[in-house]
């Protein structure tokens, strides 16, 4: 098993930034995907970005294009989500997940652990 831990989010006003975090313990694999989602009250859940970890190509959905950056530190097991430029759209829970292949994908249903979420609200 894998467990993923968040932390990073936090209120931000409108054209800030924020760095989140999602450290892996237990089984990790550093050659795996790792994917970032975002849920916003009364909404289906987002892909955000991923990333694989075998050669550290990235994937990133159409609304974050050109303002986020998914990156990862396979020595600490540990994968980034640099935000900028935030809008008040961005405002939503933001979940860390992981595949046990290094596909990347922006399907919630193939990934296989998820943490526990952190809440990014920005103000406008």
């Amino acid at each position: 098993q894998v467990q993923l831990v968040e932390s990073g989010g936090g209120l931000v006003q409108a054209g800030g930034s924020l760095r989140l975090s999602c450290a892996a313990s237990g089984r990790t694999c550093s050659r795996c995907a790792m994917g970032w989602f975002r849920q916003a009250p009364g909404k289906e859940r987002e892909f955000v970005a991923a990333i694989n970890g075998n050669d550290g190509r990235t994937y990133y959905g159409d609304s974050v294009k050109g303002r986020f950056t998914i990156s990862r530190d396979n020595a600490k097991n540990t994968v980034f989500l640099q935000m900028n430029s935030l809008k008040p759209e961005d405002t939503a829970v933001y979940y860390c997940a992981g595949r046990r292949d290094y596909g990347l994908t922006d399907n919630p249903m193939n990934y296989h652990y998820w943490g526990q979420g952190t809440q990014v609200t920005v103000s406008s």
